[in-house]
């Protein structure tokens, strides 16, 4: 299988008091088309620097061996605005807070059709507007929602809303930064299955950020567990839950109740 996302050897550092702060250190995976691969570890372990750097809204470290991201084949550090700007259509990232993440001045259809700005052709008027009424179709939602503004909404809803967004350029690599976390269990439930159905209907790559294991392993194919800044794990996911290699894997499996004695 041919590689959607290519990560190698990436790494990035802070400054924070007069000191550097390793928060990527040589990390590398490969996922490809249609799966869905979990991050996984705690607060400050560098998931969301690493979706960060996958996405291109930031860099890693300046120098010839601070490692490369690459999706289809193409270096996104190496290209220029405008090829870089083309390859965005490819790749969306939806972020872990639904009330924050879509402006409460927009109603919903404007919000939805935003990144069709990416597009080279982009659909304007009629076009536009069964667009963005298919995609909300597409998360559960029906068309009349493009009138309303985001108060109007769960927060489950809204995730939904966010998630029309970053299919609206029908990409081929999805990031989830912690996208269900503020959510209560049964809408949690039903953005995981979401996810896997777009996956399954459009083959979809899925980069799934997450500190709960648990969820993780309910979604996805492969994990690479995350600790201060390194994959310390890396492989299939029921593989690593049945016979966790790291100690430190080992500790997460043990915090997670229902995950409890399949380690």
């Amino acid at each position: 299988m041919s590689a959607l996302l290519h990560v190698e050897g990436l790494s990035r550092s802070y400054m924070l008091g007069g000191h550097r702060i390793k928060a990527l250190d040589e990390v590398g995976f490969t996922l490809g088309p249609g799966r869905i691969m979990g991050i996984v570890g705690e607060s400050g372990s560098g998931k969301s620097t690493l979706a960060r750097l996958v996405m291109a809204l930031d860099r890693p470290d300046p120098g010839p061996h601070s490692g490369q991201v690459r999706l289809n084949g193409q270096d996104l550090f190496a290209l220029p605005p405008r090829a870089l700007r083309r390859a965005r259509r490819d790749m969306q990232m939806v972020f872990q807070d639904p009330y924050g993440s879509l402006d409460p001045r927009q109603k919903v259809g404007r919000i939805v059709a935003e990144p069709l700005h990416l597009l080279p052709d982009r659909p304007t008027g009629r076009a536009r507007r069964e667009i963005v009424a298919q995609v909300l179709h597409a998360v559960g939602l029906g068309a009349e929602a493009m009138a309303q503004y985001p108060h109007a909404f769960s927060g489950g809803q809204r995730q939904r809303i966010a998630i029309a967004r970053a299919l609206i350029t029908r990409p081929k690599l999805l990031v989830a930064d912690e996208a269900t976390s503020a959510l209560d269990l049964t809408v949690q439930r039903q953005i995981l299955q979401l996810i896997r159905s777009l996956r399954d209907r459009q083959g979809l790559g899925v980069l799934f950020i997450s500190h709960d294991l648990a969820v993780v392993e309910d979604l996805c194919d492969e994990v690479a567990v995350m600790h201060n800044g390194r994959i310390v794990e890396l492989g299939a996911m029921n593989e690593i839950i049945a016979r966790p290699q790291s100690a430190y894997t080992r500790r997460l499996i043990a915090a997670q109740p229902s995950l409890r004695g399949l380690g």
